[in-house]
């Protein structure tokens, strides 16, 4: 996987015969007290390198287009507004900034149903963000979250309750413990694998090397840890690559061993 270029919000990656685009949504700051010990406590007291923006733990958000010049998925859509942040929803920005017309998505993958992910949907003015739209691949057990507000799709979601083919290069994989349906994305360039895993980790600088750290928000934190150690192992494989949702933007990295857990090196500076 080779950059090709970049900006403020967006990274694009030549990938054999697929274009991946990095886009950013933003970040958010989250207390420390949300990470939880492999016994499901908050920590008593931090790792004394972990990074802090003030007393915070700051969270990338991003999302991935992936296109083959005629066919193309867009991986999770941000916030758009519903956070009410600053520092969020930026992703109509990094779409422009990358020269995606957004009549290019007919297939939108989401990860799992939490706001950072499916909100974008949606633009801050009600209008569908995605006009050309056809199918929102969702885990069947978060598909509920099409009421409300993304009530309008409800009629193209597509709910994954098995492994399953989005097109000929991508592959959806349910991978739950976040949440119910919590789901994976596997991309097959041909030259190599890119797994677009939404919220496996929150916090790359501490998950990796010690993969039994879970989140508040997972929801059977066991099973997230589960999936996370399936989902690590496999990418540790030669010519396989990450698109995380909340490592840092660009959120584009090769995973290998190291020690008793994994390193992250990344394919590209941070943006934003």
């Amino acid at each position: 996987m080779r950059l090709v270029s970049s900006g403020r919000h967006h990274a694009t990656f030549a990938f054999g015969n697929l274009r991946v685009v990095a886009l950013r949504d933003g970040y958010i700051d989250m207390p420390p007290t949300r990470l939880r010990d492999e016994h499901g406590c908050t920590f008593a007291e931090l790792p004394a390198a972990e990074p802090l923006a003030g007393d915070n733990l700051r969270l990338s958000v991003n999302a991935f287009f992936v296109t083959d010049g005629t066919r193309s998925v867009l991986v999770d859509t941000g916030a758009s507004d519903v956070w009410h942040e600053p520092t969020m929803g930026l992703l109509h920005d990094a779409l422009d900034e990358a020269g995606i017309d957004r009549a290019q998505v007919t297939d939108v993958a989401i990860t799992h149903r939490h706001e950072d992910h499916v909100s974008g949907l949606i633009a801050p003015d009600g209008s569908e963000a995605f006009p050309e739209l056809e199918r929102v691949w969702i885990g069947a057990g978060d598909a509920s979250v099409f009421t409300g507000r993304l009530e309008p799709l409800r009629d193209r979601v597509v709910p994954v309750s098995d492994k399953v083919a989005i097109n000929e290069w991508t592959t959806a994989i349910p991978a739950p413990g976040h949440t119910p349906g919590h789901t994976v994305y596997e991309v097959d360039s041909g030259a190599g694998r890119l797994l677009a895993w939404g919220d496996t980790v929150h916090v790359p600088t501490l998950q990796f090397e010690r993969p039994e750290v879970a989140w508040e928000f997972d929801g059977d934190q066991s099973q997230a840890r589960a999936a996370r150690a399936a989902l690590l192992e496999q990418l540790s494989r030669p010519n396989h690559f990450v698109a995380g949702a909340h490592l840092d933007s660009p959120g584009i990295a090769r995973v290998t061993p190291s020690g008793d857990g994994y390193a992250l090196e990344y394919l590209a500076p941070s943006i934003g």
